[in-house]
């Protein structure tokens, strides 16, 4: 999937005109039963968790999360950046979602759409909404309303 790492790079470079971004891909959990959902989903979680700071906001990309259109969205990240204690970290979970102890420390969910993307599609995706939430926050005109 060359072009979705292509897409994600375009989207990462453009944000870093509006504010600072890191991107982090933590590596697969290796050495486990990989039918054992709820271990893997465990596995996940404490990884990711790990890389959390308890001052940090923490929103997770879930298909229950709340939906926005770009506008909105854009709104959203505004006040977040506004008004959030320390980094806004936004995570895109493995293939199976969630394990309930990151849900416990989430913040928000967020939900880009009802349809279902692939894990590795829907960073691009992202990136691509991020970016055009703050092109429409500086008015910019990548968003035509």
């Amino acid at each position: 999937m060359d072009f979705v790492e292509k897409a994600l790079q375009v989207y990462l470079n453009r944000l870093k005109h509006y504010h600072k971004v890191s991107w982090e891909e933590l590596a697969d959990v290796k050495k486990i039963d990989r039918t054992n959902v709820e271990l893997l989903k465990q596995k996940e979680g404490e990884l990711i968790l790990s890389k959390i700071e308890p001052t940090e906001t923490l929103v997770l990309l879930d298909e229950n999360g709340k939906e926005f259109s770009s506008v909105k969205f854009a709104d959203w990240v505004n006040q977040k950046l506004l008004y959030a204690s320390g980094n806004l970290v936004f995570v895109i979970g493995g293939a199976y979602g969630f394990s309930n102890m990151v849900y416990e420390r989430a913040n928000e969910k967020i939900s880009l759409s009802q349809m279902t993307f692939s894990h590795q599609i829907i960073r691009s995706i992202f990136a691509e909404q991020l970016y055009r939430a703050f092109t429409i926050m500086k008015g910019e005109p990548y968003h035509h309303a």
